[in-house]
């Protein structure tokens, strides 16, 4: 019974993460299948992410510096950005600025919904620990991909060179504030808590904020009025 309330417990961040997301698209909601396919190559890539952060650990040893800025950060969400970048980027779901928010937000959270699991079963974890990682490297790996999903919708639905800054921005950027916290939270023992809550607090505030700006973005907003002020 204990075992199936901490692998529920595991699981059920990531899934009301993404039912969260997924309801805040005001416009045109994505096709459910879709986003749980998304969901799903999200898991599929932990395997593939594991076998390359395993080799880089045998071959740049073991330095938390290294571990939190390349081998975290750097491989997970480059690999993230691969995945939506040539299978959503071009996909014809990927219709307003809010998609690439959800499909980057799908894929993360996938990737940490079997990071959770795995840390339940390696480390014996109780409730409390998986209510503890639900605020941080969940929510953290979600707050990653808004920025990524947000800058990755800008270089969607824009013209001209400005399209490859807004691709390297995606990438960039929440590589960064994935290193930033890695950095934080495997360098200090003793006072991690009183950098990583303002910083949980401001990638919270930033998210709501370019979910915002994305919705307002979208091509179905007048639409949608156009529709409300008819009935």
């Amino acid at each position: 019974m204990l075992l199936f309330s901490v692998l529920a417990a595991a699981v059920a961040p990531g899934l009301a993460l993404l039912t969260y997301f997924y309801l805040k698209d005001r416009y045109d909601y994505e096709p459910l299948h879709m986003v749980l396919r998304v969901f799903l190559m999200g898991i599929l890539i932990v395997l593939p992410v594991m076998i390359i952060q395993r080799g880089m650990m045998m071959w740049l040893g073991d330095n938390p510096y290294l571990e939190a800025i390349l081998i975290s950060g750097g491989v997970e969400e480059f690999v993230k950005w691969f995945v939506i970048y040539h299978i959503i980027y071009n996909h014809t779901e990927f219709d307003e600025p809010y998609d690439g928010i959800l499909y980057a937000v799908a894929v993360s959270l996938g990737f940490a919904t079997v990071e959770n699991v795995l840390y339940a079963f390696a480390g014996n974890a109780s409730v409390s620990a998986m209510f503890l990682r639900a605020l941080l490297p969940v929510s953290g790996h979600a707050m990653f991909a808004v920025i990524m999903g947000y800058y990755m919708g800008k270089a969607k639905f824009i013209g001209g060179k400005k399209k490859r800054w807004y691709l390297a921005l995606s990438l960039v950027l929440p590589f960064f504030w994935h290193a930033l916290y890695d950095v934080i939270m495997n360098t200090m023992n003793n006072h991690w808590l009183w950098f990583i809550a303002p910083l949980m607090a401001g990638l919270w505030y930033g998210a709501m904020g370019k979910i915002t700006r994305a919705n307002n973005r979208s091509p179905f907003r007048f639409v949608k009025r156009e529709e409300e002020i008819k009935l």
